[in-house]
């Protein structure tokens, strides 16, 4: 099936002989695509954007190692198509990458709740995140899991801003112990761009675009220039949202 239909099918999927001779070459593919599919939000946190091929691979990983067959299939397919952007949204797996146990165990306590504070903002537009529910990710304790599944649905509107290279996009995390924000640089920008697809977009007429284009620049003119904080944890693209870190 094509890709550009959003899902994986049984047609799709390798027989494991082709695949154990063409892992390497798809692993090292896919890494160079990844690359631009990333993005580091704070001193913990990295978004890794899916799309069909890394939904794809793992499915093909995952009949490679556990070597169920036929009968695993649909098993895989069930738990990766839901992860494949649908042309109106961005789709990202969030980890909370901290080596030392108690450490994370120590910032995953306080962290309860976590996934409803992701968003997408994108000049005057805010994308808020919306998690899988596939199971629930904060204990009745307030810790949170380490991993989130989360969608970024999208209006015609919002994909125009965001392949509009005068829009700023920033990715941020408003939880009050863990205030942090992104850049989306150009090289992400385009690689996500290209999860948009055109099956469930509606047309965008000249008046919506020329609007957008005066909300945003409305915007721009009365933000305040102080919003973000450069955060000396976050890296070279990452800020700190100053009400709430106090890593700077």
């Amino acid at each position: 099936m094509p890709r550009e239909q959003h899902n994986i099918v049984e047609a799709d999927i390798l027989p494991l002989g082709i695949w154990g001779e063409q892992r390497v070459k798809h692993r090292k593919a896919l890494s160079e695509v990844k690359k631009s599919r990333r993005l580091a939000i704070g001193p913990h946190a990295t978004l890794y954007f899916e799309n069909w091929d890394t939904m794809w691979y793992q499915v093909q990983e995952m009949l490679w190692i556990e070597k169920g067959g036929a009968a695993q299939l649909p098993d895989e397919l069930r738990a990766y198509n839901p992860l494949v952007p649908q042309g109106d949204e961005l789709v990202a797996t969030l980890m909370f990458g901290i080596s030392d146990e108690f450490k994370r165990r120590k910032i995953l306590a306080q962290l309860g709740g976590v996934e409803e504070t992701i968003s997408i903002s994108i000049g005057g537009e805010r994308v808020m995140a919306v998690a899988e529910n596939d199971l629930e990710r904060t204990t009745k304790d307030g810790k949170t899991s380490s991993v989130h599944f989360l969608h970024f649905p999208f209006t015609s509107l919002q994909i125009a801003a965001f392949r509009d290279l005068a829009s700023d996009i920033l990715v941020r995390i408003d939880h009050p112990d863990y205030g942090h924000a992104a850049i989306v640089g150009d090289a992400v920008r385009g690689e996500l761009a290209r999860d948009f697809g055109l099956g469930k977009l509606r047309l965008i007429s000249i008046m919506q675009l020329a609007l957008a284009f005066v909300v945003a620049q409305l915007f721009a003119k009365i933000r305040p220039p102080l919003f973000l904080a450069r955060c000396s944890r976050a890296g070279v693209q990452g800020f700190c949202l100053r009400s709430n870190c106090g890593t700077r």
